[in-house]
């Protein structure tokens, strides 16, 4: 899923360059689309690692170092779709609306991945705890 997830923004990003309203866009807004197309490459290739380490150790018997390690992968790659949401985010609402509305998506945005990413699995972590505790109980 997160794979074809951030192939299809990669590719989205790279459309946007070849539209006659490119050439609309700011310095800032060219500058963040740049990070952008790159910061898509970095999660793609991220996404794609661990089927590259699969296909390398298969039948190698290296099955936890490939778990632990395309584990370490997902969590990284997780982070950079989150900045490349954002960051996609922030640039379109800039570009229709204005900076100000920008800002306002950007904020949001990093909000609503902070509660869903981060307390979220926290909050349900804590409630599993509290439920296996009540068990023993």
């Amino acid at each position: 899923m997160m794979q074809t997830g951030t192939q299809i923004l990669t590719g989205f990003l790279l459309a946007v360059a070849f539209t006659p309203r490119f050439e609309d866009m700011d310095e800032v807004q060219r500058d963040l689309y740049v990070i952008l197309v790159g910061l898509a490459a970095l999660a793609t290739i991220l996404a794609l690692a661990p089927v590259g380490m699969h296909r390398a150790l298969f039948g190698r018997r290296r099955k936890p170092e490939l778990v632990r390690v395309a584990a370490r992968i997902v969590k990284i790659d997780l982070v950079a779709i989150s900045a490349l949401t954002i960051g996609v985010t922030t640039l379109i609402v800039d570009f229709t609306v204005d900076r100000a509305a920008g800002l306002i998506a950007l904020v949001s945005s990093l909000v609503c991945v902070l509660l869903l990413w981060l307390v979220l699995p926290r909050l349900v972590r804590r409630e599993a705890e509290r439920g296996r505790e009540d068990e023993r109980a």
